[in-house]
């Protein structure tokens, strides 16, 4: 199926000299969305033994190889797929572009199951010569439609429906698993995928011994998600220390198992702090109702604050509300560094309107503030036309608005 995430790529191509980093969970589609955007293009899989020591071998080799003296085949772009794999991977890439992709204007895409993050290390550095893209599992809006506003923020409302998101919570945003629509083949395919990322991902990439200690603590922020993480309660639960949990989780964070989302406090009397909440990239494995129904929508959220922030429209970042007395909204979308949206979330449509909802925004001066309700239907509601005001909303009219 077509991905949002092509015209974007491809908007990336035309009009940029950088290369593309694209990244994302393993099997969320990022070869094929290459593949896609580049046909034609020389390929190399650090999965593969041949094309791992064609890398190796360096920049020159990688050109031989792919005949890049060659103009036609040099303009059809180059492919490095699980490249973050490489020990020396950054130092190979800066080399390669510098020497033929920035003057020969060759198209270089790189994807990764593990975050491309790049940090500028003396000579290290990567600065100025790729633009990352984040690439989510499917979502309301996607499903709606792939052709996105590469220059708006909301999405004209798309056509999706109670069973599309029904479908989509019960076998999550996956494509292969979603497509495929069989609950059978849905958990086979959920516990192979997470035997990779514990046996082969996290072993390869990290250096936690206590791999049997990790997976707990997955199966741990699994059930507690959408509460706030305690390091001690959790070290506690699995006889580790405070700072080997915050060290874990990060590691799980890499390899895109879950996210963890900060609180705001700018301007907020007597807010929590340090305290972040955790949620899974795949919500299907949240065995719990309420808490799935949050981390489908934290998820949305968090896709939408990726698309805006990578496609250039603004800084956006993902956070919740909660003060010492209580009152919490469960989530606040800044844009450069300022509040934007409040989204609380309930599975009812018959819960009232949430009194910390309307006070936040108007002590933060909030644009948009809305309480999702994931049973309401469908209407005629266009959210963007609310401005300054809060207002309960189907999970529907929602997220279709949202890449």
């Amino acid at each position: 199926m077509k991905r949002i995430y092509e015209s974007l790529i491809v908007d990336h191509f035309v009009n940029n000299r950088q290369m593309v980093f694209l990244s994302g969970p393993r099997q969320v589609g990022k070869t094929t969305l290459a593949a896609n955007v580049l046909p034609g293009a020389a390929c190399f899989n650090y999965d593969k033994t041949a094309d791992a020591l064609a890398i190796a071998g360096g920049a020159d080799r990688i050109a031989t190889i792919a005949d890049l003296s060659d103009p036609v085949k040099a303009q059809k772009g180059i492919l490095f797929d699980e490249l973050h794999k490489f020990p020396k991977w950054k130092n190979f890439l800066k080399g390669f572009f510098d020497v033929y992709a920035d003057n020969r204007k060759i198209k270089v895409l790189v994807t990764g199951s593990a975050r491309l993050d790049v940090y500028k290390r003396g000579g290290d550095s990567m600065m100025g010569r790729y633009f990352p893209y984040r690439v989510h599992p499917l979502s309301m809006g996607e499903l709606g439609g792939a052709d996105a506003n590469l220059d708006a923020i909301f999405q004209n409302p798309q056509h999706v429906s109670e069973d599309d998101m029904n479908a989509l919570m019960r076998f999550g945003g996956y494509p292969e698993p979603f497509l495929k629509g069989n609950d059978r083949f849905c958990n086979q395919w959920k516990r192979m995928r997470l035997e990779k990322l514990f046996e082969e991902d996290i072993r390869d990439m990290s250096r936690v011994q206590d791999l049997r200690g990790l997976r707990a603590l997955a199966e741990l922020l699994a059930a507690r998600v959408g509460g706030g993480v305690n390091y001690a309660s959790l070290a506690t639960d699995l006889a580790v220390t405070p700072d080997t949990v915050k060290a874990w989780i990060g590691v799980l964070e890499s390899v895109y198992y879950c996210y963890t989302v900060t609180p705001w406090f700018a301007n907020v009397a007597n807010s929590i702090r340090k305290q972040p909440k955790a949620y899974l990239w795949d919500w299907s494995l949240v065995l719990d109702e309420g808490a799935r129904n949050e981390n489908f929508i934290a998820s949305h959220l968090l896709k939408a604050v990726h698309w805006w922030t990578d496609s250039g429209l603004g800084d956006f970042a993902l956070h919740y509300l909660r003060t010492k007395q209580q009152k919490e909204v469960d989530f606040l979308i800044s844009k450069d560094k300022t509040p934007f949206m409040l989204v609380e979330c309930k599975t009812s449509a018959k819960d009232g309107l949430s009194p910390a909802l309307a006070e936040f925004q108007k002590t933060l001066a909030v644009p948009y503030a809305f309480q999702v309700a994931i049973d309401a239907p469908a209407s005629s509601l266009v959210p963007t036309e609310f401005i300054g005001m809060p207002i309960k909303i189907s999970a529907l009219d929602l997220l279709k608005v949202l890449v």
